[in-house]
């Protein structure tokens, strides 16, 4: 049997061998984003995600840590977090998978069938188990706001810290607020 870090780096490069997009995080092999497309057939298609995904030391026994960088209306995620409920990779997790089984099966699968009874977004579940359609449609309205190609390509502190922006940026912000506040 192959050491865990033998097994992080074989996952890894086949990852990257497929058609995911995978950016390092520093040097090591334990932390990484990689672009996520939403399932055809979905509210999702058309949007695409950066997934932010953290290996533990005990990878592949111990599954990857999966968050969201932009936005996704679901229940199952945290909408300020990105966190994925763990309980789905954790339940279904075996050594016998790998990274590209997240990206090929477990995404797609929490994407199309998600779990309003288990929820990290209480809005979402709630609309959802209220009105479908209505749930259909804020998904896609969430993937038109911040699951747009760009979206995924931009560097988590590009978006995050208002010291990030650039002058431009900073003062049409400030200029919104201000329209907002002074009728």
């Amino acid at each position: 049997m192959s050491s865990p870090s033998k097994r992080r780096e074989m996952d890894l490069m086949k990852l990257m061998m497929s058609d995911y997009k995978v950016e390092m995080i520093n040097d090591g092999m334990q932390e990484f984003y990689v672009e996520f497309h939403g399932p055809k057939d979905s509210p999702y298609q058309g949007g695409v995600w950066r997934i932010r995904v953290e290996l533990p030391d005990a990878y592949p026994y111990k599954s990857p840590s999966i968050g969201f960088i932009n936005k996704i209306y679901h229940p199952n995620v945290d909408e300020t977090s990105g966190s994925v409920c763990l309980d789905v990779i954790n339940q279904t997790w075996s050594p016998m998978f790998d990274l590209v089984n997240v990206f090929e099966v477990f995404l797609p699968q929490l994407l199309l069938y998600p779990n309003p009874s288990d929820p990290l977004n209480g809005e979402a579940a709630a609309l959802m188990m209220r009105d479908r359609n209505g749930y259909d449609q804020r998904v896609k309205e969430y993937c038109e706001r911040y699951a747009k190609p760009e979206d995924a390509g931009a560097a988590p502190e590009e978006k995050s810290s208002d010291e990030e922006l650039s002058e431009d940026e900073s003062a049409s912000s400030d200029e919104e607020v201000v329209g907002k506040v002074d009728p």
